[in-house]
Parts: structure tokens; C-alpha cells; sequence
């Protein structure tokens, strides 16, 4: 599963009162050679909960990923290869996922 589809899921079992973002527990990263896509990412941007995004990523050692984004960062072209390899190429794989 890819970040992009991680930061689009929460859970829906009831008595759980906040149940986004859920955690990500890894054991192996996967990485595969995804398209740079800047369209697709200007699309997406609005639609993510950037902090959680950032959390996810990591969980599966990412760090190069900033605090905090907006949409001015859309102009740069070095944020979106920056971004796009980790958030729609990067898998985690293994153990699965939780509630935070």
C-alpha cells in the first residue's frame, strides 16, 4: 500500500473515536519505480492530511519530507521528486497497520 492510499484510509469500527490516522508498523520497505506524475500530484496535495503523510513516512524511515507543506510548494519541481517517490512508490511491507 502506498502512502498516498495510507493517508486516504481510517477505520470505521465502532467504539473507536479517532481512527485516522492508522499507525503503519513495518518490517520491510518496498520501493518500486513509480512515473513522475505533476499533475497528479497537484491534484492529490489538497486531498492529503499533510502531518499524517509526514508521520507515515517516517514510520518507514523517510525524513527527508517537511514538517509542513502548502500549496506554494506545488511551483517547485525539486518538492515533487522529492515527494513523489516516497509517497506512490514506497510500500510498507509486513506486519500492517493499527489504530494510533
Amino acid at each position: 500500500m502506498r502512502l498516498f492510499t495510507h493517508n486516504m484510509l481510517s477505520s470505521n469500527i465502532k467504539g473507536v473515536a479517532n481512527g485516522f490516522p492508522l499507525r503503519i508498523e513495518v518490517d520491510q520497505v518496498v520501493e518500486k519505480q513509480v512515473d513522475f506524475n505533476p499533475d497528479f500530484l497537484k491534484n492529490m496535495f489538497p486531498k492529503l492530511e499533510w502531518k499524517a503523510l509526514v508521520d507515515a513516512a517516517r514510520t518507514m524511515g523517510y525524513t527527508e519530507l517537511p514538517e509542513e507543506a502548502d500549496s506554494s510548494m506545488l511551483e517547485s519541481e525539486e518538492f515533487f521528486k522529492e515527494v513523489a517517490p516516497r509517497a506512490s512508490g514506497a510500500s510498507p511491507r509486513r506486519r500492517g497497520f493499527g489504530l494510533s
